[in-house]
């Protein structure tokens, strides 16, 4: 075979292979994600976390410069050397897909979550109403030792960069209890896209190819702590947003830090809430006279910053990432970053919130 057709090739065979990994989960578990994903990713974190500044946006930059510049000189001779151009893209597309994996896409096909804690997925409405009295009980106790007032809302008084550096303190009470969720070397920076991201309705992203945990320095710092911890729980090989919901829901409930603590129960409660509301609108409407206006006044504020970048291209970017999900082994795409309620529901009914 001629060096030219390779790397194209080879793109059909890794296409072929990954899909096979969806019927050894186990394998996957043992052999990359506990085993190969490991010194991979805190390799990574040592690499790039020193840097103050997200060297995995810098790359996109780099690589979109060049593909841009790319297609311009290509753009004259296209249909001449059309053969040869897709040959180029597709050896491109082989090699990103290969590093994609390797560093990190692999843990799409792991052992879900809820297996490997013996956690159930099914609950019942009486089990998810229960769950939520104990949430918003637990969130108002929180909330008012914070402000001191049920009315006002939680202001954050730390900085973004006070919080990357705290957000280590609730892995390690967690990974006390969790080995898996041990955490060094962290990799934490705000995205140099974060206002392309807000208009995309994203709060952060993992990148695979550096391992940097990326997150929108645009969004509210109420609920900014608990969405650091979900990007930390990528970096330690979650790919499934449901999963990393939940335990960056346990690591900042686990957190010495108040904040945190509040805003990882004032997460799951908003997501509780939903649940009711997607169930029957307006069902969510039962619990609003037993939370804190304080509380209320927070969620309005989270719900005033996103209104105001929602356009066409939010709408767009979340039907890509919808459908990017269910090709990478998360049937519910989109759906899949609420289904931690399950895991939450389950979890506490034996434990104390």
């Amino acid at each position: 075979m001629k060096k030219k057709y390779l790397l194209p090739a080879l793109l059909i065979v890794q296409i072929i292979l990954i899909n096979f990994l969806g019927y050894i989960p186990d394998t996957v578990e043992r052999l990359y994600s506990n085993g190969l994903y490991l010194p991979i990713s805190k390799g990574m974190r040592i690499l790039f976390g020193w840097i103050p500044f997200s060297f995995g946006d810098v790359l996109y930059s780099v690589v979109f410069v060049f593909i841009f510049r790319w297609i311009f000189l290509k753009r004259k001779t296209w249909k001449i050397h059309w053969k040869a151009n897709l040959l180029h893209i597709a050896s491109f597309i082989s090699v990103a897909y290969f590093a994609f994996h390797l560093l990190w896409a692999f843990n799409y096909y792991r052992v879900p979550l809820n297996e490997t804690l013996g956690i159930r997925k099914d609950y019942t409405q009486t089990e998810l109403r229960e769950f939520t009295l104990k949430l918003i009980e637990k969130t108002n106790a929180v909330q008012l030792k914070i402000t001191k007032n049920q009315n006002a809302k939680v202001v954050f008084p730390q900085s973004r960069e006070t919080i990357y550096g705290k957000a280590l303190n609730g892995y390690g009470h967690l990974s006390a209890q969790y080995p898996q969720f041990n955490y060094t070397h962290s990799s934490i920076k705000g995205s140099i896209y974060s206002l392309p991201l807000t208009y995309m309705g994203f709060s952060g992203y993992l990148n695979p190819f550096t391992g940097e945990a990326q997150v929108n320095d645009k969004m509210p710092l109420y609920s900014f702590p608990v969405t650091v911890c979900h990007e930390m729980a990528h970096q330690l090989g979650y790919a499934s947003e449901s999963e990393a919901n939940f335990i960056g829901f346990l690591s900042a409930k686990s957190n010495a830090d108040l904040y945190f603590q509040y805003a990882a129960y004032s997460f799951a409660l908003r997501y509780c809430l939903n649940t009711f509301e997607r169930t029957k609108e307006g069902n969510s409407k039962q619990f609003m006279p037993l939370i804190n206006k304080g509380i209320l006044e927070n969620y309005k504020e989270s719900r005033a910053f996103w209104e105001q970048y929602e356009t066409f291209i939010e709408t767009g970017f979340k039907i890509f990432y919808d459908r990017f999900l269910k090709m990478n082994q998360q049937k519910d795409g989109m759906e899949g970053y609420s289904r931690f309620v399950e895991l939450m529901v389950n979890y506490y009914k034996n434990r104390t919130l």
